[in-house]
């Protein structure tokens, strides 16, 4: 039960999720380099490269999964139970297709309407590069942006600083902010303009967890957001403006 949980303090909260974090970046880059036969002083810049991006996440995924958990377990907790992974109820998943769906289309008006590209350079790179190194790279990217990304980043935002930052109903809002916030602001490669829409749906998928108490109904939802947006790249590239 959430009641009988005793999570990290405030501040160790945010310090171990942020160890877990950038350990499994870490050890992403170093699978990097060793697939690239580089060190990281000669690393070239792979931002917009989609098969290295695939590489750093379905490495740093799994890594940074096992450390919260690991975390979690060290305070006493079942992890399941700490990282809030329980299956949100029909009608709680009905809602939140929708109210996603509604913000997608908000979001996309929006952009079209102030002349801004709904998908990103961003992207289109990660997109056509690993189109380019053949079917399996685009399969895996597929995989990488809707399955292990959602997983990755909704366990540590809305499930373990959530859980650590969350002490009562008064706290709620200021959770919520602070891990949209947060969660937008990683996303480094994209503007400022799209990392508003990101603080957007974060604040969204962060009333979720704490209205639902389900980190799985957030991984839906980002799953669902990161669909669209893949989607909406391949429609791009199959035919270009």
């Amino acid at each position: 039960m959430a009641g009988d949980i005793k999570p990290w303090g405030r501040l160790a909260t945010f310090g171990l999720g942020f160890v877990a974090m950038m350990a499994a970046q870490f050890a992403a880059l170093m699978a990097l380099t060793l697939w690239l036969g580089q060190d990281l002083t000669q690393m070239p810049d792979f931002s917009g490269d989609g098969v290295a991006v695939t590489l750093i996440i379905l490495v740093s995924t799994p890594i940074q999964l096992l450390l919260l958990a690991a975390f979690a377990r060290i305070a006493g907790s079942n992890p399941f139970a700490y990282l809030a992974l329980t299956l949100p109820s029909r009608s709680e998943v009905i809602f939140g297709v929708f109210v996603t769906a509604a913000l997608i289309v908000i979001g996309n008006t929006l952009s079209w309407l102030l002349g801004n590209n709904i998908v990103t350079a961003f992207q289109s790179d990660i997109f056509r590069t690993a189109n380019a190194a053949g079917p399996l790279a685009l399969l895996c990217l597929w995989f990488a942006v809707i399955v292990m990304t959602p997983i990755g980043e909704e366990v540590l935002f809305r499930g373990f600083l959530f859980r650590g930052w969350l002490r009562g109903p008064n706290d709620a809002w200021a959770v919520i902010f602070v891990t949209a916030a947060l969660w937008a602001l990683i996303h480094l490669q994209y503007d400022w303009y799209t990392t508003g829409q990101i603080f957007a749906f974060g604040l969204m998928l962060g009333w979720m967890r704490w209205a639902t108490g389900s980190t799985i109904l957030a991984i839906l939802l980002h799953a669902m957001i990161n669909l669209e947006g893949m989607l909406e790249t391949l429609v791009a590239a199959q035919w270009p403006t």
